[in-house]
């Protein structure tokens, strides 16, 4: 679709049922379309379990929540089409959500997931991916010659700091889960960061949502300075608590996104995922740490539940003292 087209849109439903980070890195594409046509009514299709996401952000019309249940999910089919919408981006791209478009009226555009170009990184290693831009890019992409701005991304919170952090200086937040083995920097390490960060003054912070209490309880019990804040998935807690940080120690995860829409520094660790497929932290102060040495880099594009080479090398290979040391350099280069 080109962007000329937009002038003539009145209503547009975007399409993103899930995950966390998928749909944070929608924000800017809905931003450049209100920009682009402030009386645009932009409503939104997400799952049920991540509308805190979404449900402040000032640019958005209404949310319709998507659930598992067959019957709740007609009455939600009809409910869209009483909209009779004008156009419908669909961000997801996958049976579930061309199932539910096909039913709706009006012009519709598909992200192009480059499921292809995916496929040769990781099988073959031919990187087609290069200089692909990054995710809320390419979102933007569906409609030609629309443009994103030069801001990140958006996560409004209206919830306050909790009591247990706000009375804290020097705070550095960790967020040791992610849904992905691979994915994931080892617990042990986090716990030494943890304690390298105390010993030179600095208050941690746990985060993590409601699949990750086992490794937050883990970590705390090995460093009990730590204050642990994870909770079952309060995003805009989270978010409200992010924000007193000097910095966030992340992996590739939806809290890494949190943390880069909240505007602190993000220092983020990837292991079997690399930067080429578009989700590293956007228009951020970041810092991405990975092992550039490994030929069986990347190794996946969403995760897997162990190392395929058994030796877990990309992660392993990224010591505690070097990550602390990036991080400290990090946080004093302003």
């Amino acid at each position: 679709m080109d962007i000329h087209k937009l002038s003539a849109i009145n209503k547009i439903l975007v399409v993103r049922l899930s995950s966390l980070g998928d749909i944070l890195l929608t924000t800017p594409l809905i931003r450049a379309l209100k920009n682009f046509n402030q009386n645009l009514q932009i409503d939104f299709l997400l799952r049920q379990e991540y509308k805190d996401v979404l449900k402040l952000n000032p640019n958005l019309h209404e949310l319709f929540l998507f659930t598992r249940n067959d019957f709740e999910n007609l009455n939600l089919v009809n409910k869209l089409k009483e909209k009779r919408y004008d156009l419908v981006i669909d961000l997801q791209n996958n049976l579930r959500s061309r199932g539910i478009i096909s039913k709706l009226k009006g012009e519709k555009v598909k992200f192009d997931k480059k499921s292809f170009q995916k496929i040769l990184l990781v099988k073959a290693k031919i990187n087609l991916l290069k200089d692909a831009p990054p995710i809320p890019v390419r979102y933007a992409k569906v409609i030609e010659g629309l443009k994103v701005d030069s801001a990140g991304l958006d996560l409004f919170t209206d919830k306050e700091p909790s009591e247990a952090i706000k009375s804290k200086q020097n705070l550095i937040g960790l967020c040791p889960g992610a849904r992905h083995f691979t994915k994931r920097w080892p617990a042990e390490y986090y716990i030494q960061l943890g304690r390298f960060l105390i010993q030179n003054n600095f208050n941690v912070v746990l985060f993590g949502g409601k699949t990750d209490s086992e490794i937050c309880e883990q970590i705390n019990k090995e460093i009990p300075e730590a204050l642990n804040l994870q909770n079952d998935n309060d995003i805009l807690q989270t978010a409200a608590d992010m924000k007193l940080c000097s910095a966030v120690v992340c992996n590739d995860s939806g809290l890494m996104h949190a943390a880069s829409a909240v505007g602190v520094k993000v220092l983020t660790i990837f292991g079997s995922s690399v930067k080429e497929f578009g989700f590293a932290p956007y228009n951020c102060k970041s810092l991405l740490i990975e092992n550039n040495s490994l030929s069986c880099r990347p190794c996946s594009h969403i995760g897997r539940e162990s190392c395929p080479e058994k030796h877990f090398s990309c992660m392993k290979e990224l010591k505690p003292e070097f990550v602390f040391n990036e991080l400290i350099k990090f946080i004093n280069n302003d």
